[in-house]
C-alpha cells in the first residue's frame, strides 16, 4: 500500500504536480475494511464509497479511525437520507430534486457537484450548461458548494477535454474544489489543475485480484 501511493505521488510530479498538494481519496468500493485501514496506515485520511450500503457499513466498522467518507455515487431519491447521515462530503450532487431533499435532510453539508461531458444516457451528472444554475440553488438552498466533480471518458483526448472544462468552469463559478482523476487518468488531471484524485486499482490493485485487498 505505502510502496503504491508513493508510485501516484510520483507519476504527480512527473507530471508538474506538488503531490501535497493535491488530495488523494481511497476507493474502497468491493475492498472493505481492511483497504480502509491500510490506507490510513499509509497516511491517508480520505476514503470514498459508490454505493449507500457499504459506505455506512464500512464506516461503522472503521469508527475507531479518523477518516473524512466522500459519497461518490448517483444518489438515488429513496437513499439520500441514508447518504446523509453516513458521508461526511456528497460528491455526486446532479439534480434539483437531490438538492432539496439534503438540505431538507442535512443543512449545510458539504457537496461537490457532479457534470457529465459525454451526454450519454445513464451517465450521473448535470450537462455543464446546467451546471452554474445547480450551483446557485444549492447555494440558495444552504448547501456549501465546495467544488466540481466529473468523471471523464476513457479516451486521452475525451479525458484531457473533460478535465480542462471542469477546471474552467470550476473558477468561473468561483469554487475552490475540482475532483477530477482516478487511477487511469490522474496524469491527465493533475496536468488540468486537479485538487483531488479518487484512486481504487492504483492503491489496492484489482478488485478480487490476487494483487488486491479483496
Amino acid at each position: 500500500m505505502r510502496a503504491r501511493l508513493e508510485a501516484v505521488r510520483v507519476r504527480m510530479t512527473e507530471w508538474g504536480r506538488d503531490p501535497a498538494s493535491v488530495r488523494v481519496v481511497a476507493v474502497t468500493k468491493t475492498f472493505g475494511p481492511p483497504a480502509v485501514r491500510a490506507a490510513v496506515a499509509a497516511g491517508l485520511t480520505h476514503c470514498g464509497e459508490n454505493y449507500v450500503e457499504e459506505l455506512c457499513a464500512t464506516r461503522a466498522a472503521t469508527d475507531d479511525l479518523a477518516v473524512t467518507w466522500h459519497y461518490l455515487g448517483a444518489l438515488q431519491t429513496n437513499k439520500i437520507a441514508r447518504v446523509a447521515a453516513c458521508a461526511d462530503l456528497v460528491a455526486s450532487l446532479s439534480r434539483d430534486r437531490e438538492v432539496a431533499r439534503l438540505a431538507t435532510l442535512r443543512p449545510g453539508a458539504p457537496v461537490y457537484v457532479q457534470l457529465d461531458v459525454t451526454g450519454r444516457a445513464g451517465r450521473n451528472g448535470a450537462p455543464p450548461s446546467e451546471v452554474p444554475g445547480l450551483v446557485a440553488r444549492a447555494r440558495e438552498a444552504g448547501l456549501g458548494v465546495r467544488g466540481l466533480m466529473v468523471v471523464a471518458p476513457p479516451d486521452p483526448a475525451g479525458a484531457r477535454a473533460a478535465f480542462a472544462a471542469t477546471a474552467r468552469l470550476a473558477d468561473a463559478l468561483g469554487l475552490p474544489e475540482r475532483s477530477m482523476g482516478m487511477s487511469e487518468d490522474l496524469e491527465w488531471a493533475c496536468r488540468a489543475g486537479t485538487t483531488e484524485v479518487r484512486l481504487g486499482r492504483a492503491l489496492f490493485g484489482p478488485r478480487g485480484g490476487a494483487g488486491g485487498l479483496a
